[in-house]
């Protein structure tokens, strides 16, 4: 599945505020937000700790849940990054822009992330905001596989779950033998 910048791109940014552990420190930003086509990343402590805490709430939005809950969710984070989108020829292509003009990195990085997860719901699918299976990762990710069927957020996950799967039939059937 392919996704423009401005909309599954959005969402993997999203996943990756959602995936980190504590609260960063700006530099510790820089990497995600490069990774993800963020020009605009000059960002202080406190815009840094407003988006640690947006990043809290977008984590809501990942994992299987009903639809109605989950689009409650991204309409919520919609409202509260609210903005005028608008469209841009910068580039000398037509495109969205989520942002106001002169907003600050930490709103461009809110409004952005809301509107790459409203793009998914409605333009893929609800069930593509995943968390991994792996009962000890539970990372948040945006399932771009072609059948929308991916369940883990890395192929090292699956790998792992699958040789845990193996050995505990193995063990399975070693207990039957010996009972």
């Amino acid at each position: 599945m392919h996704f423009n910048h401005y909309g599954g791109e959005a969402a993997r940014l999203a996943a990756g505020l959602v995936n980190l552990t504590e609260s960063p420190r700006p530099e510790d930003l820089e990497t995600l937000l490069v990774a993800h086509g963020v020009v605009n990343r000059a960002l202080t402590t406190t815009q840094v700790e407003s988006i640690w805490e947006w990043s809290r709430r977008l984590a809501v939005c990942f994992g299987r849940q009903d639809l109605e809950e989950r689009c409650h969710a991204v309409n919520e984070l919609l409202a509260d990054a609210s903005s005028s989108p608008r469209i841009s020829l910068h580039d000398g292509q037509p495109h969205l822009h989520y942002s106001a003009i002169g907003a600050d990195a930490a709103a461009h990085i809110r409004a952005v992330t809301a509107a790459g997860l409203a793009y998914v719901i409605c333009s893929a699918d609800a069930d593509r905001l995943g968390r991994c299976a792996r009962r000890s990762c539970a990372l948040a990710f945006v399932d771009t596989s072609r059948n929308g069927r991916r369940a883990y957020c890395s192929v090292r996950c699956a790998n792992n779950d699958a040789v845990a799967r193996h050995r505990d039939r193995g063990r399975a059937s070693q207990d039957r033998t010996h009972s």
